[in-house]
């Protein structure tokens, strides 16, 4: 039996995303926006991370950890799922040998994802945003591997995931900053900064996040 698993989720694991991203454009939703770990962030899993929301509603919220690596190199997902066979994996390009796969989050670890850029769809393909999608199928990895795949991708294994009002708990304990996301920082290329970069982007120093939030 394959350890990765890229069948499309249509269970409430995706939220339907198609209905919430049009529930998400209201004001509070989060679709399409960056969550940035505080310094009191309680979780060590969460430590230093960025979370990139793909849904947010009142049933909940799914997003992908984007700046943690997997001890995994993408050719031994391809090997695992059968779409290489391992006398195969040598005469893959650098490119597709040395792709990253991240920590998407501590959900479903054995799940895999790809975020990617607008210009490659297939039928489970998942709108995000105007220009972000997420796949969910071993056809976009086939494309990948054969150099036909999007201009820019992100492969998770894992998702974080919240239940109904729990994540705007968390913000209201001050556990997360939010801002909307950018592209070139969302498919930045070396995930050490992306936490600073981000931070950056806000006008924030962060040796200035305070661990506590005040109350009036």
């Amino acid at each position: 039996m394959p350890l990765f698993i890229f069948p499309f989720l249509d269970t409430l694991l995706l939220m339907n995303l198609h209905d919430l991203r049009a529930k998400g454009t209201g004001k509070g939703f989060l679709n399409d926006h960056f969550l940035i770990a505080m310094p009191g962030m309680g979780d060590d899993r969460f430590a230093r991370s960025v979370i990139y929301i793909c849904a947010h509603s009142d049933d909940g919220a799914m997003g992908f950890i984007i700046n943690q690596a997997q001890p995994i190199v993408f050719p031994e997902i391809l090997l695992q799922l059968g779409v290489v066979q391992e006398d195969e994996i040598i005469e893959l390009p650098s490119k597709t040998r040395d792709f990253p796969v991240r920590n998407g989050g501590p959900v479903d670890k054995s799940r895999g994802f790809v975020i990617h850029t607008d210009d490659f769809m297939v039928g489970s393909t998942m709108p995000v945003s105007e220009d972000i999608c997420l796949t969910a199928t071993v056809d976009i990895l086939r494309a990948m591997m054969a150099g036909k795949g999007p201009r820019e991708t992100l492969l998770m294994l894992g998702y974080s995931g919240w239940s109904p009002g729990q994540l705007e708990t968390e913000i209201a304990r001050n556990g997360w900053l939010t801002c909307p996301a950018s592209e070139n920082i969302l498919f930045g290329a070396d995930m050490a900064f992306t936490y600073d970069r981000v931070l950056g982007a806000m006008g924030i120093d962060p040796a200035r996040l305070s661990p506590t939030c005040g109350h009036a």
